[in-house]
């Protein structure tokens, strides 16, 4: 019962603060187009392993490492190597926005073999490359896992995963990517949640701020600015201006649910159409007693102890109570207060009222 009403007083919470219509920066609902990062991707050994590296059976680890000594003039036989103290693993990094030469990125390594830990491991130089295989970061340097494993005498300990590991600021990158933030002078703005409500009310903001006519909304999506002749020369200025700017974002309304956890979260959107409920939880109670079965004096039966099984059913009386149409969020969460329910009830009457017909909101159950 306390965590049914802990729920409810969060819901009625947020209800009083989605009351107010709270005012958000285009900065954190958009971005500009063009402004994204890369992927990379490529292929190393970790070496300097203590004896928990790669098998003889990852075929690819005894091949690499035969390759890498053939290049410093060292020419050993594949089948002839041990290279437990070497793993091969895949090297994954994202490049940012506006990097420049010589800037440093993080770089995740993973095991490509059956290794059993990367601790202790050097990464050697590794190429990361982009989708168009073109090397923009070279990756070296110490493994840092948050992992540790330990097995003996057929007892095995394993905190983390330490086949997988990081190179803080690792990788070098040695090739920049361009950004392209103005096509045909227009900046284009792409929201996160794609609603044509916010889309228009930025598109407004926008004209408000810079002159009317400058901003257009598209779709639910897309903002396209015309730049102004007093920003011709200084875009990244105008960016600036455009996302300082505040605005009231829009959205759909919806009730999530978390079955598993009995987590119910109510958007300020939601509606309730008059309703009645009646709630109420079905009590049954199954004993079992022993009573003694006594047979008729010179007869032949036995006295005998006999389990006798008796079935209570018991209905808590259910109020109905009537629902009258909402026009908050905190109206509902009062009159589910007032019926006392639990968060598993709250789930099921919320679920009801949607088949009825009465909850004006999508029901979305995680």
């Amino acid at each position: 019962m306390r965590r049914a009403a802990l729920i409810l007083t969060i819901l009625l919470l947020l209800a009083q603060i989605a009351g107010a219509q709270v005012q958000v920066r285009i900065k954190d609902i958009a971005r500009i187009a063009g402004v994204r990062g890369n992927q990379l991707i490529g292929y190393g050994l970790v070496v300097g392993l203590a004896g928990t590296g790669d098998s003889q059976g990852a075929l690819f680890t005894v091949q690499s490492v035969a390759n890498m000594l053939a290049r410093f003039g060292l020419v050993v036989p594949a089948e002839k190597l041990r290279v437990r103290n070497v793993a091969a693993v895949m090297a994954t990094a994202e490049l940012p926005p506006f990097a420049r030469k010589g800037d440093r990125i993080d770089v995740l390594l993973s095991s490509l073999g059956d290794a059993k830990s990367l601790a202790g491991g050097t990464l050697l130089q590794t190429p990361l490359l982009g989708a168009d295989g073109q090397v923009y970061a070279v990756a070296q340097g110490p493994v840092s896992i948050g992992g540790i494993g330990a097995e003996a005498e057929g007892t095995k300990v394993q905190v983390g995963h330490p086949t997988v590991g990081r190179i803080p600021g690792g990788a070098t990158v040695e090739q920049e990517v361009p950004t392209v933030l103005v096509e045909e002078s227009v900046l284009t703005i792409v929201l996160h949640e794609a609603d044509f409500t916010t889309a228009s009310r930025v598109a407004s903001a926008i004209n408000s701020r810079l002159g009317p006519g400058l901003a257009r909304a598209v779709d639910g999506a897309t903002v396209i600015v015309a730049i102004p002749p007093l920003y011709q020369n200084n875009v990244v200025g105008l960016i600036s201006v455009i996302e300082s700017l505040s605005v009231v974002p829009d959205t759909v309304a919806k009730v999530v649910v978390n079955e598993r956890t009995g987590t119910v979260v109510v958007g300020s959107q939601v509606r309730i159409l008059p309703v009645a409920i009646a709630h109420g939880t079905l009590k049954i109670e199954v004993t079992v007693t022993k009573e003694v079965s006594q047979p008729p004096p010179l007869s032949p039966g036995r006295t005998e102890v006999v389990p006798k099984g008796e079935v209570k059913v018991e209905q808590p009386p259910a109020r109905l109570f009537i629902l009258p149409g909402s026009n908050t969020v905190g109206d509902l969460v009062q009159a589910l207060n007032a019926l006392g329910v639990t968060p598993r009830d709250l789930i099921a009457i919320l679920q009801a009222l949607k088949a009825a017909g009465a909850l004006q909101a999508e029901l979305e159950i995680i």
